[in-house]
């Protein structure tokens, strides 16, 4: 009798840097050309690890935001990558920054692991590795459903299954 080997795959959640990159620099295209965003010192760009949004009033940088939202979705990322802080004051400025959000956090890995467990087909096995989730089975199927299951339940991040083997 021949043993079959486990089949898995990795549930990860990153984020194409250089998708994220091209929608932030025609974000800060489109903010630069638009009529209702001159003279308000609208402004888009990386700083650091996060994206830093201004302007002079605070409909102004939400609209700003709403510019790179939609460039985001064009490419292909999803908006559960992005945590977007509260538009805040600073000097004569509106500011919002956000960051995106990679890997699985402990306390949304533990979620997954519960909701694998107990709704989840009972042949497959889950553990948590660093910021990704290891999924086993022996039936391709189940982790099938498995991955079903996952894209169906509301962690509010997004994910993605790589290594499937």
């Amino acid at each position: 009798m021949v043993h079959m080997a486990d089949s898995s795959f990795d549930v990860v959640s990153k984020v194409d840097k250089m998708e994220a990159d091209n929608a932030l620099n025609q974000a800060h295209k489109e903010v630069e050309q638009r009529y209702d965003f001159k003279n308000v010192g609208a402004s888009i760009a990386w700083s650091g690890e996060k994206i830093l949004m201004k302007a002079n009033t605070e409909e102004r940088v939400k609209a700003i935001l709403d510019v790179f939202e939609s460039k985001l979705i064009k490419r292909g990322i999803s908006l559960k990558s992005l945590e977007v802080g509260d538009p805040f004051a600073s000097g004569k400025e509106y500011r919002i920054e956000a960051t995106l959000k990679e890997g699985i956090s402990q306390e949304i890995a533990k979620k997954a692991n519960k909701l694998i467990r107990d709704e989840g087909p009972k042949s497959v096995k889950s553990q948590i590795q660093g910021d990704e989730l290891r999924v086993s089975s022996k039936s391709r199927d189940d982790l099938q459903a498995t991955m079903a299951l996952l894209k169906g339940a509301d962690l509010d991040i997004d994910l993605q299954f790589v290594n499937y083997r």
